[in-house]
């Protein structure tokens, strides 16, 4: 997935100054009328080396699915974690400009990894337009503390924040309010990378959250291709029904 090839996007939106502040948007021509868009977080345990494009194959499969979608880049600069916080809210704000993307309706949030971790967090913390309709998170770095006790990624966590996940538990998903918008994860039971584990204690905290658990490991989640991908598809579908 890190190396697999895309067609390029539809559009390339800017949504500030940095050179990282693009998103990538993907049209969905028979999307069903009244289907939110996709706003789709990467992953990469927010790392420079590691940028949307491994989204793209997922991006692609999804417009192919019906479901529009815009893949923000962000900033990853190690023990800075508030410019990629920053970033996906403005993003989310730029995105919700263009009611010719949204139709005029809150987006769905998702993202894989590092991403999920974002995805969450935002959504905790977002409220009135800027708040997600809905929020789904694959295989989600869903509480850093835990992460950093199990040393993900060769201290990815620890790398992130520049200091110990307990200093910012306003970074940390499983101790912050729950989002008011409903919550899917979807996260393999196989997942190396990011255990289950994770989703599992974030669940425990915040129990309006549905936790789909599938044999699989982390990069099978957003992989067009995997027996996994069907279970995606059902939770953005549960998502986006209007209510």
């Amino acid at each position: 997935m890190l190396t697999r090839a895309a067609a390029p996007p539809d559009e390339v939106l800017r949504y500030g100054p940095a050179a990282e502040h693009v998103a990538d948007v993907r049209v969905a021509p028979r999307a069903p009328h009244g289907r939110p868009l996709v706003v789709l977080l990467h992953g990469g345990f927010w790392r420079p080396a590691y940028d949307r494009a491994h989204l793209g194959p997922a991006a692609e499969a999804l417009a192919r699915a019906g479901w529009p979608t815009v893949a923000p880049e962000y900033r990853r600069v190690p023990g800075r974690p508030d410019l990629a916080v920053d970033d996906v809210r403005a993003a989310l704000r730029a995105v919700a400009g263009r009611p010719e993307l949204t139709g005029g309706r809150p987006v769905l949030l998702a993202g894989h990894s590092a991403g999920g971790h974002l995805a969450l967090l935002v959504a905790a913390t977002a409220a009135g337009a800027d708040a997600p309709g809905g929020v789904l998170a694959l295989a989600p770095v869903a509480d850093l503390r835990q992460g950093q006790a199990l040393g993900l990624g060769d201290g990815a966590v620890r790398a992130f924040l520049g200091e110990d996940a307990a200093a910012r538990p306003d970074l940390d998903p499983a101790r912050l309010p729950s989002p008011a918008p409903p919550v899917r994860i979807v996260h393999g039971t196989g997942d190396a990378v990011v255990p289950v584990a994770l989703s599992e204690a974030y669940v425990r905290r915040h129990p309006a959250a549905t936790l789909v658990p599938v044999p699989a490991g982390h990069f099978a989640v957003i992989d067009p291709g995997a027996a996994a991908w069907p279970a995606v598809l059902a939770a953005l579908e549960e998502l986006g029904r209007p209510r």
